[in-house]
């Protein structure tokens, strides 16, 4: 199946120029272009793409409240966005993905990594740009909420412990799969649980509560 991408960039140079890398890769179509964050939200709701690639600095509403509005808390059915910027900062890293999003990139990341991010928003997984993972970890280390984060009703298993952990560091489901010798199934059934136990609802969430429970050293 094709993956229908909607581009968002005030830069009609930067939409151009992404939208050919994608086009150019097997199995991805670029469907929409948008030059700010309104029309970014209007066009995901009508086209409804398989992934939304956002900057984050457009005009009118910017890249993180169009995440916010399409993937954030509360929202029923949220869209798959991976958000791109030149701003290589903490806040904007923290801040895109508690809006929702489920990958974050510089836009010097290269179209293999670009193209590895699309994949993975389309199949619910992560994608975040490995220069910026360690500091990451540091962010949400130090972002921790003064009261801690809610525990599941039911306890997490040790083998959902091992996934979990897994996610944090970024591991796709077939690289978890072949460092714990389980199969993609079962892999796929803990992730479920996970996200079921966590509240979770996306690999992203879990990765962050993973943070926020102290469960990942920095």
């Amino acid at each position: 199946m094709t993956i229908r991408v909607l581009v968002a960039d005030d830069q009609e140079m930067i939409r151009t120029g992404l939208r050919m890398i994608l086009d150019a890769q097997p199995g991805i179509e670029v469907v929409g272009e948008a030059p700010d964050g309104r029309i970014a939200i209007r066009l995901a709701r009508e086209l409804r793409p398989d992934v939304c690639l956002f900057d984050i600095r457009m005009p009118d509403v910017d890249g993180l409240e169009a995440t916010r509005v399409l993937a954030g808390p509360g929202v029923e059915d949220p869209m798959a966005v991976v958000v791109i910027t030149t701003f290589d900062l903490d806040e904007y890293v923290h801040g895109a993905l508690k809006a929702g999003a489920r990958g974050f990139l510089l836009k010097d990341a290269g179209p293999e990594l670009l193209t590895q991010a699309v994949h993975a928003a389309a199949n619910g997984e992560a994608l975040i740009a490995p220069n910026v993972t360690v500091r990451l970890l540091s962010a949400f280390a130090a972002a921790r909420p003064s009261r801690p984060p809610l525990q599941p009703l039911d306890p997490l298993t040790a083998r959902e412990e091992e996934v979990l952990l897994t996610v944090a560091r970024g591991l796709t489901n077939v690289e978890i799969a072949a460092e714990l010798y389980i199969s993609l199934s079962t892999v796929k059934t803990h992730l479920q649980s996970l996200m079921a136990k966590l509240g979770a609802r996306n690999r992203v969430e879990m990765a962050m509560w993973a943070y926020e429970t102290g469960r990942v050293p920095t």
